[in-house]
């Protein structure tokens, strides 16, 4: 497979991000619940980073709500992770864990379809313009810097109006999760859908998705489960590294986002005390994959992760967990308690097998 041009994984803010390949020991690298050797699997490994939606800063969009800003450079990096963690869970909805970008899927309609979700125009869906004016209603102006949890609330509102996925946000609080709320969320979401209960959620006439044509119906919903958390006070504590790290092993999992204050990354997997991540910190031109002028999609694509200790985590993250199957999501659910020290209350991170 063709690599991306290495010239568009250079950061903005941060300058050129880390491009130097894994070494090479015995212990393995894991993105988003695939294990890969690096003495054996290099290959694999790089495509499977590639294939990963990579969305970064713009500039030179329309204007947001008709008169704000035409670039989020700045302010934007959490919503931009938002958007290619919600890109991965729809990656794998529509075409499978296992897909891999090259340099003619614009050719999939399935493909183009997705990304044309996360275009930079007020009609798309997930774009930067719904994402930020929704975040309104989270107490958050235009142009304003968001945290893990608003990112999280503001992608449930809007899964609503994506017909198409059909897909079941569900942003669990204060730590906690009622699997029985979960399940009624799934199936009532299908019934209701199948019942013609669900408002008319189309953003614009000219969207790219219409009524009716969501996936093959079912009794169950897909499930996009999102858990903020806060693993310390200022710094993380060392106790939740490997629970971390088990995280982004899981199949189910879609990453992690957070990062470091006001700088915020999508996290993708881990190797040995090492996280790995996509960074939206690079300001590019506005693409429109829908005109006949369009340059292709290789700048939403990135050939090198970057990467950075678990200590210097930001304490503050939101884990993120998708599964369509309800057989699977009953199997098992694993609970990991995290010992606290001194007075520090235990805490625990409930992992959903999805």
């Amino acid at each position: 497979m063709e690599l991306a041009d290495s010239s568009v994984c250079l950061t903005y803010e941060s300058g050129p991000a880390e491009l130097v390949d894994f070494p090479q020991t015995d212990e393995p690298v894991h993105i988003l619940g695939n294990a890969y050797s690096t003495f054996y699997d290099l290959d694999e490994l790089k495509a499977d980073i590639l294939s990963r939606i990579w969305i970064t800063y713009r500039k030179n969009f329309s204007p947001i709500g008709g008169t704000g800003p035409t670039t989020d450079t700045g302010w934007g990096c959490m919503l931009r992770c938002g958007q290619m963690m919600m890109a991965q869970c729809l990656v794998i909805r529509h075409l499978g864990r296992d897909w891999r970008w090259s340099k003619d899927s614009l050719n999939d309609p399935v493909y183009r379809k997705v990304l044309s979700l996360f275009q930079d125009k007020r009609t798309s869906y997930y774009s930067i313009h719904q994402i930020a004016s929704m975040g309104v209603s989270e107490g958050k102006t235009v142009g304003s810097w968001f945290g893990p949890n608003t990112i999280a609330q503001v992608l449930k509102k809007l899964s609503v109006y994506d017909e198409w996925s059909a897909i079941v946000t569900h942003v669990a609080m204060d730590n906690t999760i009622i699997e029985d709320d979960i399940r009624t969320l799934c199936k009532n979401f299908t019934a209701n859908r199948d019942n013609g209960q669900l408002e008319s959620k189309s953003i614009s006439d000219s969207s790219p998705l219409t009524a009716g044509s969501s996936l093959k119906e079912s009794s169950w919903s897909p499930l996009l489960l999102i858990i903020p958390l806060r693993l310390g006070l200022t710094d993380i504590n060392s106790l939740y590294f490997n629970s971390l790290k088990m995280c982004l092993s899981l199949k189910q999992s879609v990453g992690i986002i957070g990062g470091k204050p006001n700088h915020a990354h999508w996290f993708v997997g881990t190797f040995e005390d090492e996280l790995i991540y996509l960074d939206p910190h690079t300001t590019q031109p506005v693409v429109d994959i829908g005109s006949t002028n369009t340059t292709g999609d290789e700048s939403y694509h990135c050939c090198h992760a970057s990467r950075m200790k678990l200590n210097h985590l930001d304490p503050s993250v939101a884990l993120v967990r998708g599964r369509e199957e309800k057989r699977e999501r009953e199997k098992a659910v694993d609970r990991k308690r995290c010992k606290g020290s001194g007075r520090e209350k235990k805490r625990e991170i409930i992992v959903l097998l999805f």
